[in-house]
């Protein structure tokens, strides 16, 4: 009989090898599909692909030796998180290996027309989250569990320990927040 999710993610925090390997192929599936949201549309030669951003965030969350996991929906968010930080990085070396030549990052064609996104786009995207987060940190995560980790606003209020409504009030406030902020940032 296999031990429930959560139990598994409670043994993770001591960096048990054999947890480890337990629990990525119950997360597995779930993580390669927040890594293809994360990349859907990236340049044919980007350094990361899927599979290399699952792993890298994997590893980067069963580090975490003082990290306590409430739950999946916990654990997938906090991957979300460290996705966002890894691309996030990997954007700001490509910007200063370019120097600001302009050469796009990524497209997202999710149902909508494609987009190219260039570095400055996204590290200005990171850099007004950061502003967000500084003056509401729970609307920023509730931003990054949405978007970047395409969590449900169900998922995101038990992680987050608040109310679906609540949830909902701070993805709009915060909508309108950012899109200010990177209007500024074009200007």
């Amino acid at each position: 009989m296999s031990q429930p999710f959560t139990e598994l993610l409670n043994d993770l925090t001591g960096g048990n090898r054999t947890v480890v390997d337990a629990v990525l192929p119950r997360v597995y599936n779930e993580l390669k599909s927040l890594a293809r949201r994360s990349l859907h549309g990236e340049r044919a030669n980007h350094t990361l692909d899927t599979t290399a951003l699952v792993h890298e965030a994997y590893e980067k969350l069963v580090q975490q030796d003082r990290m306590t996991w409430q739950n999946r929906a916990h654990f997938m968010g906090v991957a979300a998180l460290s996705m966002r930080r890894i691309l996030i990085n990997y954007a700001k070396k490509r910007q200063a290996q370019k120097r600001g030549g302009g050469a796009p990052v990524a497209t997202f064609e999710d149902g909508m027309a494609p987009r190219s996104v260039r570095a400055e786009e996204l590290i200005d995207l990171n850099d007004a989250l950061e502003q967000l987060e500084e003056m509401n940190e729970r609307q920023s995560r509730v931003v990054v569990y949405r978007f970047f980790g395409g969590l449900t606003q169900e998922e995101i209020a038990t992680i987050l320990d608040v109310s679906v409504s609540t949830v909902r009030r701070d993805w709009r406030l915060a909508r309108a927040w950012l899109s200010r902020a990177l209007q500024h940032a074009d200007t």
